[in-house]
């Protein structure tokens, strides 16, 4: 049995492994499929297509993406696997999407400079990061390179954190308007790291069966950072609502270091097997 992993990420976004970077270390790893989830952008995903048909036929490339949303007050992630990346509707959607993260954007660099007297323009990320949806792990790399600070976890600790005083947050959707959208797409949405969203058993629980009477079609049970115990628990969620399983190492190249590819934490291991069911759920 072969590994997949339906959880990555690329320079498109904030990632440091070029789409032919990430495919060709997928082929290394011996990876039957890789879905690229970029944040909200689907750009590489014709790329990552042509070029793993031109050099790994034996790869599948499933198009993908993964929607920044809030609920309950919570930073909630979903994955939309088996999209339809020519979509106008669900294109346009991320357009409007990705203009807010500029306004946001915008408003971070001015008060890191004006109130942390840390000079950094939105000019500046741009040109630093051409053709890439800007999220905080640039931000992070841009003041690292510059001196400004020691670390990337100072700049999360003291600066741009949810709860820093420099964080700007950004209109953001709900998680049902994500599984929506992914729907109409003719994806299959899928709740990305639910234990990452710390809401507690119950809380998870009641918010799981939510979003499965929106349309939510899978559950990410299988992630890098998950103990024995998460996985356990997220399989439990996943038979009790009738959700697909999923599973991806959500790789980032150098902005998640400790992560590799297909193996995340070294430990992960999605099974091909679960495409299967996935691939049905199609619209």
């Amino acid at each position: 049995m072969r590994a997949i992993d339906l959880h990555t990420h690329s320079t498109y976004s904030d990632g440091t492994f070029s789409v032919e970077e990430l495919i060709d270390r997928a082929h290394e790893k011996g990876l039957a499929a890789i879905a690229l989830t970029d944040h909200d952008t689907v750009d590489g995903v014709d790329e990552a297509i042509e070029y793993a048909a031109s050099k790994y036929p034996d790869l599948e490339v499933i198009p993908g993406v993964e929607l920044s949303t809030e609920g309950e007050g919570r930073e909630v992630h979903i994955v939309g696997l088996y999209i339809d990346n020519h979509d106008k509707e669900f294109v346009s959607g991320l357009k409007d999407f990705i203009d807010s993260r500029t306004v946001r954007n915008k408003k971070m660099c001015k008060k890191l400079t004006e109130e942390a007297g840390i000079p950094i323009s939105y000019e500046e990320l741009t040109k630093e990061f051409p053709d890439t949806v800007i999220t905080r792990a640039h931000y992070a790399k841009f003041m690292v390179d510059r001196g400004y600070v020691n670390s990337r976890a100072e700049v999360f600790d003291r600066y741009i954190g949810d709860h820093c005083p420099y964080y700007v947050g950004r209109e953001k959707i709900t998680p049902e308007d994500a599984i929506r959208s992914i729907l109409k797409a003719k994806g299959v949405p899928v709740f990305a790291h639910p234990i990452l969203c710390r809401f507690g058993d119950d809380r998870l629980d009641a918010f799981v069966g939510k979003l499965k009477e929106a349309g939510l079609v899978g559950i990410e049970a299988i992630y890098s950072t998950y103990e024995l115990r998460d996985e356990r628990q997220i399989k439990e969620l996943a038979k009790k609502y009738d959700l697909l399983i999923s599973g991806g190492s959500d790789f980032h190249g150098a902005n998640k270091p400790d992560i590799d590819l297909g193996t995340g934490c070294g430990k992960l291991f999605v099974p091909e097997d679960l495409l299967i069911p996935i691939k049905a759920a199609r619209g």
